[in-house]
């Protein structure tokens, strides 16, 4: 019984950490805390006046503790609104991550299994680049899991004022590489990287310097720099 994920898939899901969580914020300021319909076969999502197109990334049943990736859902499989879902499984296959490339994962090992629903869901978003991804209670003991695909919604940009907290955010969830969440966060957006034995100085748009240093114990012992808002 698997009761952590495998290195391959932390390494994945470490990589996008920071800017993973940069964009949950984004999507968060946007999306109504209100009643939501989906519309799968159209791929629309709808909450509170505001519509969505939406990809059917996975589900999570509760009882049985498992994650069924959109692509596999038979419901769905073939079906345009499971497309994204698909790329996901061809990035695993690729990449030697079981997590992504299998239809179904059993999460019943793990101490928090809708905790480690999220952790699918949130690295299935960043394999696709995607601005965020939105999990709903889908009836009794089922939850439902989107990802947007809609070009109302654009990449959350950079704000230097904001890297620490992003950086350090990050770095807590998952705990087990903060020097790939560093560097991921610096390469999703494109800012040239100098990395040393205790820390990687990075040069951010707009001018910005920012240094992370980093313990004996490889965690983030300060983010440190001229950071303001743009």
């Amino acid at each position: 019984m698997t009761t952590t994920f495998s290195e391959p898939f932390l390494r994945v899901a470490e990589h996008h950490a920071a800017r993973g969580a940069e964009q949950l914020e984004a999507l968060g300021r946007v999306l109504p805390d209100a009643p939501w319909t989906a519309d799968l076969e159209r791929g629309v999502y709808e909450s509170g006046g505001l519509t969505l197109r939406v990809g059917l990334l996975g589900t999570f049943d509760q009882a049985d503790r498992s994650w069924l990736w959109g692509w596999a859902n038979p419901g769905f499989a073939g079906a345009p609104v499971a497309a994204a879902s698909a790329r996901v499984a061809e990035f695993g296959r690729a990449h030697g991550v079981t997590e992504l490339a299998e239809p179904e994962v059993d999460l019943s090992g793990f101490a928090d299994p809708g905790h480690a629903a999220e952790a699918l869901a949130f690295t299935g978003m960043g394999v696709l680049g995607a601005p965020g991804y939105i999990g709903r209670a889908a009836g009794p003991g089922t939850r439902v899991y989107f990802v947007p695909q809609d070009p109302a919604l654009r990449p959350a940009p950079l704000e230097p004022v904001t890297v620490p907290r992003m950086l350090l955010t990050g770095a807590g969830l998952f705990g087990h590489d903060a020097r790939a969440v560093v560097r991921g966060y610096f390469g999703h957006h494109g800012a040239p990287a100098a990395e040393e034995p205790d820390a990687i100085t990075a040069r951010l748009p707009g001018g910005h310097t920012v240094r992370v240093s980093f313990d004996p114990l490889g965690r983030i012992a300060s983010v440190d720099g001229a950071l303001s808002a743009n």
